[in-house]
């Protein structure tokens, strides 16, 4: 019942931001994003973490070509299978949300917690065949001091292209043979052009995330997060 309600308050927080988002920067409303789906994933990824374990729920929401961090950039279903689960999972809270004007690609940003400190991650979520949201990249790092938490959440859309969008048909990435990993770069991008993230690593293992999206009639930096070679994680 808790994890209900606490999907539901999402949605109802992120339809108002979306909406109100949809008004101002999207005219014609030719958008078929959906960023309450992606915060409401993220909150049941958390909650599977609770009750399953850290590592089973990784491994139950990621893409079968999702990459995170080890330090190393890792697929991370290579890196997580028959991974024991830690004896205490990680607890994370989603606080703001970017997502691409036709919703294939939403990234979701918020703080974490466990025993011994806290921090803030990152998320790249891609809608699927059916409809749901899994993630193609974690990213985060630990913090001097807890990351404050909104009042409110909030989510923000891309502006659309001004040719109305037509739905595209989704193809779920298949579970096959992946190609070998490049360790320094990873990149993707919404189908409709209109977010885009690239992930690079240095041999020391310092690393840069940047996110970019279509606001107000260019392409705008909507999150840059940066990772020292000393604390890489």
């Amino acid at each position: 019942m808790k994890h209900l309600i606490l999907l539901a308050a999402a949605a109802l927080v992120l339809s108002g931001a979306a909406g109100a988002e949809d008004k101002r920067a999207l005219p014609g409303r030719n958008s078929y994003a959906n960023p309450s789906a992606a915060i409401a994933a993220e909150i049941a990824f958390a909650q599977l973490a609770q009750e399953k374990g850290q590592w089973t729920a990784f491994a139950a929401t990621a893409t079968p070509d999702a990459v995170m961090f080890t330090p190393k950039m890792v697929y991370a279903q290579a890196w997580l299978k028959g991974r024991a689960n830690p004896p205490v999972a990680v607890k994370w809270q989603p606080h703001e949300v970017w997502s691409s004007c036709d919703g294939s690609l939403i990234l979701s940003h918020g703080a974490w917690q466990r025993p011994n400190g806290s921090g803030y991650f990152t998320t790249i979520w891609q809608r699927q065949k059916k409809g749901d949201y899994k993630w193609v990249l974690d990213h985060g790092d630990d913090l001097k001091a807890p990351l404050a938490a909104p009042e409110m959440l909030s989510a923000h859309i891309a502006d659309c292209p001004a040719k109305p969008l037509r739905p595209v048909a989704v193809k779920d990435t298949k579970s096959k043979v992946l190609p070998p990993l490049d360790p320094a770069k990873r990149s993707g991008k919404s189908d409709d052009g209109t977010l885009s993230w690239v992930v690079t690593v240095d041999p020391s293992g310092a690393r840069n995330l940047s996110v970019e999206w279509s606001k107000d009639g260019s392409t705008q930096p909507a999150l840059i997060e940066q990772v020292a070679a000393a604390s890489a994680g």
